[in-house]
């Protein structure tokens, strides 16, 4: 008998359009069933016939009900991957995949799913360079952000406890503090494989190809045309987040324009009025970026 499978994801009522483009992009790829959680709306004119669509007062958790109390936005949005997970756990399922609403396949993740026959946890690694000899800016954002991509979280129903270790630490505090260790929900991953077992760190260099990973994750085209990872590995899914589009559009990550002219068709298709421009390098990113370099080449005036 196979797995009874699910991949989901979370959106505000802004970026359903996103969520629309991802579950096309699964549409003829896997046969494991579709949620998307929308988390500032409750209203049933978000429907798409290949996803069943969500709604922050479907959770009646203490967690759940906790969090509203305490984030709004993004942060309610982050905090609610364990809980979704949990839930579509608790409902039945073998092996559930979380994926951000930015990210597009360009093959099947089924074998992500076979993984998550033995394992408890699937975590993507965001492969940051991590020379200690040059841009060492880059090794040191390993231990500030995260080592995993908290935009891929794959679980089976052994990670139950986890899912609720993960929810209750978002509920203890969803923060941007390299002090103190803390990355909103992201960070706390990197306690998985110490605190729980069977957790599985994807290797596979085609899952979670971004602007982040394009030096440790060289792309080239094979004889056949194909884009592959390290030469080897077939590109799975792209993360579309701001930098790699940026990456893509200014001629550091060309290999993937063809993909990003596929996901900005979809994207197009269903918003009619989007624009990229819009989320290439908003100027709180921008601001950002620069504290962090300046702060890191501060620092080391004193190494």
């Amino acid at each position: 008998m196979g797995l009874k499978t699910a991949i989901c994801t979370i959106s505000s009522q802004s970026h359903w359009f996103k969520a629309r483009a991802l579950f096309e992009s699964l549409n003829d790829k896997t046969g494991a069933d579709f949620y998307c959680l929308i988390t500032d709306a409750n209203s049933q004119h978000f429907q798409d016939d290949r996803m069943q669509v969500m709604f922050i007062d479907d959770f009646s958790s203490s967690v759940s009900v906790s969090l509203r109390n305490r984030y709004k936005g993004n942060k309610l949005r982050w905090a609610h991957k364990p809980i979704l997970l949990s839930y579509l756990l608790n409902q039945g399922y073998d092996a559930v995949i979380y994926v951000d609403n930015d990210i597009c396949f360009f093959s099947s993740p089924d074998f992500l799913f076979d993984l998550l026959k033995d394992k408890s946890i699937l975590l993507s690694p965001h492969f940051y360079p991590a020379s200690p000899l040059k841009n060492q800016i880059w090794l040191e954002a390993n231990f500030k952000t995260g080592l995993y991509n908290a935009g891929f979280v794959g679980v089976s129903s052994k990670a139950l406890n986890a899912m609720d270790w993960w929810a209750s630490s978002c509920n203890y505090t969803m923060k941007k503090s390299y002090s103190r260790g803390l990355f909103d929900d992201q960070k706390y991953l990197d306690l998985f494989p110490v605190l729980f077992d069977d957790v599985e760190i994807l290797k596979h260099r085609g899952c979670n190809v971004a602007g982040w990973n394009i030096d440790s994750s060289p792309r080239t085209i094979d004889e056949m045309g194909h884009i592959r990872i390290h030469a080897s590995w077939p590109l799975v899914f792209v993360h579309f987040n701001y930098y790699t589009m940026q990456c893509i559009l200014d001629g550091r990550d060309a290999l993937l324009i063809p993909c990003w002219n596929i996901y900005h068709a979809m994207l197009v298709k269903y918003n009619p009025s989007y624009h990229f421009k819009k989320e290439l390098k908003p100027i709180y990113h921008f601001l950002r970026a620069y504290r962090d370099y300046a702060l890191f080449r501060f620092n080391r005036l004193f190494d």
